[in-house]
């Protein structure tokens, strides 16, 4: 059954839900990353819990008109206006109040979402509109997604991510230094408007896929996935629409072969799936690249005290060290160093003694920061360097 979904054999509609789904992961993942970098992740949870009263009042003008209540663009056209309301009061209070921007953000997410609460049970106490199942937008359902539905979310979605790629540049430069960015004479409150908006999109598309609690899982877990697998900010954001497509693709599937599950939740642990394995087995931040490091470390430190020890005739007591020395060839079983050893520990001895003279040294004290007693000193200095230094040294101690 999972096998079906996933290579689209479980019939017309849940291929397009499928395909949907995916389109709009894609657009949360490369969009949220642009949030991630102007560290203002909270800001799509307001938003998207801003977009609840719009729904509401959307549903209940449409019937009053004498029209579908649930009618899905509509429904959207309510929450855009909502979320974007829901803005514009955040940007109000932080720039004319003494309120930070988390206390905004706060004020304004609760405020909202309890009056869309209210407006909720409102509408539930209606006779028309076909108001039931209206409350699968807090946590998403795909289940009666209708073909003109998965076909407003797919072109939304793609809208989106072209969006992204004309404003890619200004909101990339925003997002790492608006300082910097406002010298270069670029306009950061109008970039940050538009980045917005793009969040403001993507979380009104996936009202009902993800619905309006959970969107903002897809907006900040795949930019967060996506973190730890790069440190170049293209390729993060490249990156963070793959994990947020793969993870709609994989949750709408699995929701699909199992129609009793809900599609949002589905989606978001799959996303949350992929993090997982991310921060495992990722290569540069991932916590068995952590661990590898430390090793690397530890066996690093071990290693150039032994050789110290060899070159000043101490006894080594600590037994990993020994055994450290003893597979690379530089000591013997009872600690006595090899003639390979002997080299090494002469030159552990002399790096030490280039360093002192090197921290001594006013002119060469910036040079200096660099010494950690691991770093080789050829790394740091040139050859004309230090034989200058070593002119200056006494007499190297014989190594024993």
């Amino acid at each position: 059954m999972i096998w079906q979904a996933l290579t689209f054999q479980l019939g017309y509609n849940a291929t397009l839900v499928a395909i949907g789904a995916t389109l709009l992961g894609i657009a949360s993942g490369v969009t949220g990353s642009f949030l991630f970098l102007r560290k203002r992740a909270l800001v799509s949870d307001a938003v998207s819990h801003a977009t609840l009263p719009g729904i509401a009042l959307a549903f209940i003008v449409m019937v009053a008109l004498g029209g579908e209540g649930r009618f899905l663009p509509g429904l959207m056209l309510g929450a855009a206006l909502s979320s974007g309301l829901g803005l514009i009061v955040i940007g109000w209070m932080i720039r004319n109040t003494r309120l930070t921007e988390d206390a905004a953000i706060g004020a304004v997410l609760s405020v909202f979402f309890g009056a869309g609460i209210v407006l909720m049970t409102v509408i539930q106490s209606m006779q028309s509109g076909r108001q039931a199942g209206l409350e699968s937008v807090l946590l998403g359902s795909t289940a009666g997604m209708l073909r003109a539905d998965a076909l407003v979310i797919g072109a939304g979605g793609a809208l989106v991510l072209l969006a992204v790629l004309i404003l890619r540049r200004p909101m990339l430069a925003v997002g790492f230094d608006p300082d910097h960015a406002a010298v270069t004479g670029l306009n950061v409150a109008r970039t940050d408007l538009a980045m917005m908006g793009l969040v403001m999109a993507v979380t009104v598309l996936g009202l009902t896929t993800v619905g309006l609690v959970l969107i903002v899982a897809l907006l900040i877990i795949p930019a967060v996935t996506a973190r730890l697998w790069t440190e170049r900010a293209e390729v993060m954001v490249a990156f963070a629409g793959v994990a947020g497509g793969l993870a709609a693709y994989f949750g709408a599937a699995f929701s699909a072969s199992a129609p009793g599950l809900p599609t949002g939740p589905i989606i978001v642990l799959a996303s949350f799936t992929l993090f997982a394995l991310s921060l495992a087995i990722a290569p540069t931040r991932g916590g068995l690249a952590s661990l590898l490091k430390q090793s690397r470390f530890r066996r690093r430190v071990h290693r150039r005290q032994g050789l110290l020890a060899l070159a000043l005739g101490q006894p080594i007591h600590e037994s990993f060290t020994l055994a450290l020395l003893r597979r690379e060839g530089l000591a013997r079983a009872d600690g006595e160093p090899t003639d390979t050893g002997r080299a090494a520990a002469a030159k552990a001895l002399l790096d030490e003694a280039r360093w002192a003279a090197l921290r001594a040294d006013p002119a060469h004290g910036l040079t200096a920061t660099r010494y950690d007693g691991l770093t080789p000193i050829e790394t740091v200095l040139t050859p004309d360097q230090i034989s200058e230094l070593d002119r200056h040294l006494p007499r190297p101690q014989k190594v024993i």
